[in-house]
């Protein structure tokens, strides 16, 4: 068995910022090994899906606490930035909310500048 047999694609708006009130109400992925079927489920119908055999996969990936928030460079409304991945050296992939407000190039201010 190899990693990469467990890469899919997860586009950034769906990774959580703040567990859930209720713990039990987290998204559950699932995969039918005989169909390749993924259906979406939630974490409290995990006792229902398990059989005697099964393969149960435990991630404790956690989310780099890397939050910064500044405002573009010439305007006032702020913004927050999520640094997800170290790219390079001073090169980062980030989450930036509002996101729509952010283009490559942009210039940000952060602290007192």
């Amino acid at each position: 068995m190899k990693t990469s047999d467990f890469w899919y694609d997860l586009p950034p708006e769906l990774i959580a910022q703040t567990p859930l009130a209720q713990r039990d109400h987290s998204r559950l992925m699932c995969l039918d090994k005989a169909t390749g079927a993924i259906e979406h489920r939630h974490f409290y119908d995990l006792l229902e899906l398990l059989r005697p055999g099964d393969l149960l996969v435990m991630n404790n990936s956690r989310v780099l606490p890397a939050r910064l928030y500044g405002h573009k460079e010439g305007h006032t409304g702020r913004m927050e930035f999520l640094l997800l991945e170290q790219k390079e050296q001073m090169v980062w992939e980030i989450l930036a909310k509002p996101g729509r407000k952010a283009q490559p190039g942009d210039r940000f201010v952060f602290g007192d500048g």
